[in-house]
């Protein structure tokens, strides 16, 4: 257990250093999609973000950015798998882990998933337009993170 728990301090502390540079991934999310002339319909999954980087980032630091994102998506995945191994899990705990295993899916939609109070990420996106279009993939990280702090609180009851 903690394993766990420090794998997930690491990952939230890469989550900080990735929310600083909220309006660098914002931004390289506008240049991918316009290379890509995909601007109608909102990020809605980890596969089209890494479709964006992978054919349509000719940018360095909007490739960085977008890496970091993915990275940050991948090490929570195999942290959930790494969960499920720790603790055998009761109904609300695989609950939580299968919550957080649908978000982390590569092709799972995520567009309609907002984070609340106290994360203020969808805040921070100025237009009523970007929030329907970024509002999503902003908000998967903090969701996912709250999810997994949750699971191990109740986990070590």
């Amino acid at each position: 257990m903690d394993e766990v728990v420090e794998t997930l301090t690491r990952i939230e502390q890469n989550y900080r250093l990735f929310q600083q540079q909220q309006f660098s991934f914002i931004r390289a999310l506008e240049h991918t999609r316009e290379e890509a002339n995909d601007m109608m319909r909102p990020v809605s999954s980890i596969v089209q973000v890494q479709c964006y980087r992978d054919h349509h980032c000719f940018n360095s630091t909007d490739r960085r950015v977008l890496t970091m994102f993915i990275s940050i998506c991948n090490d929570l995945r195999n942290l959930c798998h790494k969960m499920v191994t720790v603790h055998p899990g009761d109904s609300i705990t695989n609950c939580l882990l299968e919550k957080c295993k649908v978000l982390l899916n590569d092709s799972n939609d995520f567009s309609a998933i907002r984070a609340t109070y106290p994360h203020a990420v969808v805040n921070y996106l100025s237009l009523e337009e970007a929030r329907h279009r970024y509002g999503g993939v902003v908000s998967l990280l903090p969701i996912v993170i709250d999810n997994m702090w949750e699971w191990i609180t109740y986990s070590k009851r």
